[in-house]
């Protein structure tokens, strides 16, 4: 059991601990104090129900489905591009790129925004149901292989908010908020450049 866990660990952060645009919507609204825990919850949630709808076999049945994973393709380049004009929005108007904002926008908003970067990816299901589903049926005890990868999803989304929440005092001027959105901007439009380009089978 042990092994199979400690494999779900080190697979799952692995696969969860990358640039991507998951991450940096996690972090972005860490900085910005939008509800941040409630982002890294829903976040490591969604990791959860789709790792274990993976090694459920629910990996199997996707990956016959084509169509489906198409539909999620271009509705995530979308997501994605319309996502990155908003950062570049805030880079062109630093004013408004402040630690927890004046404003901070209404819970369901941004829970909607956090479902749609997480779900709308085919590169998600890949990893999590397909990937992950498939190695951790393969383990000798598949449910703790589930706990392991979750508890990985878990440590990084709520690691990354806490370190984005005690980082972003810290970030007063302006232009330090511009580099960042615009780091920000720049990962959403190649992870979207990549989602539209890269034969889905090949990630």
């Amino acid at each position: 059991m042990w092994s199979s866990w400690f494999n779900g660990l080190f697979v799952g952060a692995g696969l969860i601990i990358a640039i991507g645009a998951q991450n940096a919507f996690v972090l972005q609204r860490g900085l910005r104090n939008e509800h941040p825990w409630w982002v890294a919850t829903v976040c490591a949630l969604c990791d959860l129900g789709l790792i274990g709808l993976g090694v459920l076999g629910l990996g199997a049945l996707l990956a016959t489905h084509a169509g489906l994973m198409q539909v999620a393709r271009w509705a995530g380049v979308a997501f994605l591009c319309w996502q990155a004009w908003q950062a570049w929005q805030r880079v062109r108007h630093p004013a408004a790129l402040q630690a927890g904002g004046e404003a901070s926008p209404r819970l369901w908003r941004v829970l909607s925004a956090t479902l749609a970067v997480t779900l709308l990816n085919p590169h998600v299901y890949l990893d999590t149901v397909i990937m992950l589903g498939a190695i951790g049926a393969q383990q000798t005890a598949p449910m703790a292989f589930v706990v392991g990868a979750s508890m990985a999803s878990v440590g990084w989304f709520f690691g990354l908010v806490g370190g984005a929440g005690w980082l972003a005092p810290r970030l007063a001027e302006p232009r330090y908020w511009q580099a960042i959105e615009g780091v920000i901007c720049g990962i959403l439009l190649l992870v979207a450049w990549q989602l539209a380009t890269t034969p889905l089978g090949a990630a």
